[in-house]
């Protein structure tokens, strides 16, 4: 029998500020995926959801266009699809679970050109776009709301730019 004592408190669970879980399905381009997660803590530090859930996935174009069809009807590659847990009938069951991001990295990396940006800041890019849907900004509907959302997209790029 072991003669350490433990206290009471150490039975208990552990809370994680936030829980965050990426998951990298490509293997064609390499990511830095403590950078993404460092900035990814920090913008929901910045949007004041310390305790905020969301998990992240990784994929190739072929994976992201057969979610973006199957959720989207859409059928061809994009960007980034955002699944937000905080709207609809279930929304409140779990108050801190923000939803789900999945990001095309191939297309990040077409994109990264145009925006001076390599691999890793791209999808870091995408990433903050697709938390400020999950967070409810929205861009397709009024010219309001994609200058909104623009801005923002740009304050919290800013804020994750020199995390690395």
């Amino acid at each position: 029998e072991s003669s350490i004592h433990r206290p009471q408190t150490w039975n208990l669970p552990l809370r994680d500020p936030m829980k965050i879980w990426i998951q990298n399905r490509q293997r064609r381009i390499p990511l830095d995926r403590r950078g993404i997660r460092r900035a990814l803590q920090r913008i929901l530090a910045e949007l004041g959801l310390p305790d905020g859930e969301l998990s992240i996935l990784l994929v190739d174009d072929v994976q992201i266009q057969v979610l973006n069809r199957r959720y989207l009807q859409r059928d061809k590659p994009t960007n980034v699809l955002a699944f937000p847990m905080k709207k609809g009938e279930f929304s409140q069951l779990h108050p801190h679970l923000l939803g789900d991001l999945v990001i095309s990295v191939e297309t990040a990396r077409r994109q990264s050109d145009r925006f001076g940006l390599n691999e890793t800041e791209m999808v870091i890019f995408l990433m903050i776009h697709g938390i400020l849907h999950l967070v409810g900004y929205e861009h397709e509907r009024t010219k309001n709301g994609a200058r909104e959302m623009a801005t923002k997209q740009k304050e919290l790029f800013h804020c994750v730019q020199n995390l690395n």
